[in-house]
């Protein structure tokens, strides 16, 4: 890049690479619309690309002196009114990788730089046509892999999340320049900032806060996926589940324990969700060195999975109570040692079982899940529960969803500094050092939009809102 990035005209394929019936290859700049009309020549009727409206699209030819590169759609953009704020054009060419290059080659060759990755989007925050965490979730569209993750990134990129923090930040910048304007005047001894008022924000800012780092765990899940462990004892039926929610022949599956020596894990999207399953090998006692290292690796991916299906053979309990406390005693055991995970409990092979044997199963295992993963039958209601243990709701009702890993650790660290003005308040600190603590909230706060200059905020509101002396 080069010392004076914004003065440059940049270049860069908008579509994949390869071969494609359309290729679009983007310009924006100083100089983007005035280099394009050099090599451009309308079909129809002469046209100078530097006064047609913006937002227009033209039909011609992109010539290199004589030789005809190509017939093309050009689109023009004019700043600010464009997605970087500067002048933009797009030229939609036939997408041979010949073509695509000769074109690119040709603005190369005329004063145009080769963009870096993501700088169109970079050009976009520095022109203030997104902010930071905008800019971010436009990877993140881009990335989206279900209805969940996109909805998500969709909603931030439309400034759902940043209207949210603007909110929070804004009332924070109030009371910091009442405290700045008292250190101004601490000769006076005078007091803008009334302290209850204060310890009254500082607790509606550090639960508004708490909610949205909160969310970032379902967050987390509907950018990521949720990983869920399928366990059991061997030959309960682990691989057939597998093979049913996927609906393919992923897993061996075999009448012989201990088939599955290794994890073996696929994903698929559920109601808008991607799930991560894997399943695993059965937990038994055993004497053969491979199985025991497949077991280990099963609780190894208990510890890494957020939802586990403990799976119960219904041949093997129906008329055992011994079987069904051991069982019962094993759930809770995983419960014990995993509490921060959810555990369901799954019946499978009930087409071996009446109906009037599985309901009094269920009547002694709570929230027992019937199925047959062979017959494909509770399947249904087995994703739907999954569903409602993700709270799709939350999308639904538009809530706003944490799912980037910097804006977590920035929230953290503001609701850190935040709990220290909450402490401060409470042992009547001085204005000095409260506002240390309210700078670095801020701070915290403004590193996700890409507000950092804390010191010029505090001017800016000064002014603006508690006018001294005019």
């Amino acid at each position: 890049m080069s010392n004076n990035p914004i003065k440059d005209t940049i270049i860069a394929l908008a579509t994949p690479q390869g071969v494609g019936a359309i290729a679009i290859i983007r310009l924006t700049g100083i100089n983007a619309i005035s280099i394009v009309n050099t090599h451009f020549i309308a079909k129809y009727k002469a046209k100078d690309l530097n006064k047609v409206v913006s937002h227009s699209i033209h039909l011609g030819n992109i010539i290199d002196e004589e030789r005809l590169i190509d017939e093309v759609l050009v689109s023009v953009f004019k700043n600010p009114n464009s997605y970087t704020g500067e002048d933009v054009v797009e030229i939609n060419c036939h997408g041979s990788v010949y073509i695509q290059q000769e074109i690119i080659q040709l603005f190369i060759k005329n004063g145009v730089r080769q963009a870096d990755g993501g700088e169109f989007t970079l050009r976009a925050f520095l022109n203030g046509k997104m902010d930071l965490s905008q800019a971010e979730a436009v990877a993140d569209v881009i990335a989206a892999n279900s209805t969940a993750s996109h909805q998500i990134a969709i909603q931030q990129m439309r400034g759902g999340f940043s209207k949210d923090l603007q909110i929070l930040r804004q009332q924070l910048l109030d009371f910091a320049s009442l405290i700045e304007l008292e250190l101004d005047f601490a000769e006076e001894d005078v007091a803008f900032a009334d302290r209850k008022a204060l310890k009254d924000l500082v607790q509606n800012l550090l639960t508004s806060v708490k909610t949205l780092l909160d969310s970032f765990s379902l967050g987390n899940v509907f950018k990521n996926g949720l990983p869920v462990a399928i366990i059991g004892e061997p030959n309960v039926g682990k691989s057939t589940l597998l093979n049913a929610l996927l609906n393919e022949e992923k897993a061996i599956v075999s009448e012989i324990a201990g088939t599955t020596r290794d994890a073996i894990e696929d994903e698929i999207s559920i109601n808008g969700v991607v799930y991560r399953f894997i399943d695993t090998a059965g937990i038994r006692e055993t004497e053969d060195s491979i199985e025991k290292i497949g077991i280990q690796k099963t609780f190894e991916n208990i510890d890494k999975a957020q939802l586990v299906l403990y799976l119960i053979d219904a041949s093997l309990i129906q008329n055992s109570e011994f079987r069904i406390q051991n069982f019962t005693k094993e759930i809770n055991k995983i419960n014990k040692q995993y509490p921060n995970k959810k555990l369901l409990p799954i019946l499978n092979k009930t087409d071996l079982l009446s109906e009037n044997e599985i309901s009094n199963l269920k009547s002694q295992i709570s929230n027992l899940i019937p199925i047959s993963a062979k017959d494909k039958t509770g399947i249904h209601e087995l994703t739907q529960q999954l569903t409602d243990l993700v709270a799709s709701g939350a999308l639904s009702s538009n809530q706003t969803i944490v799912s980037n890993a910097r804006h977590y650790e920035a929230l953290t660290n503001a609701y850190i500094a935040l709990q220290d003005v909450s402490k401060g308040l409470a042992n009547d600190l001085p204005s000095d050092l409260l506002a240390i603590d309210i700078r670095e909230s801020l701070r915290q706060l403004g590193t996700i939009t890409g507000e950092f200059d804390v010191d010029k905020d505090l001017l800016g509101n000064i002014f603006a809102n508690f006018c001294i002396g005019k």
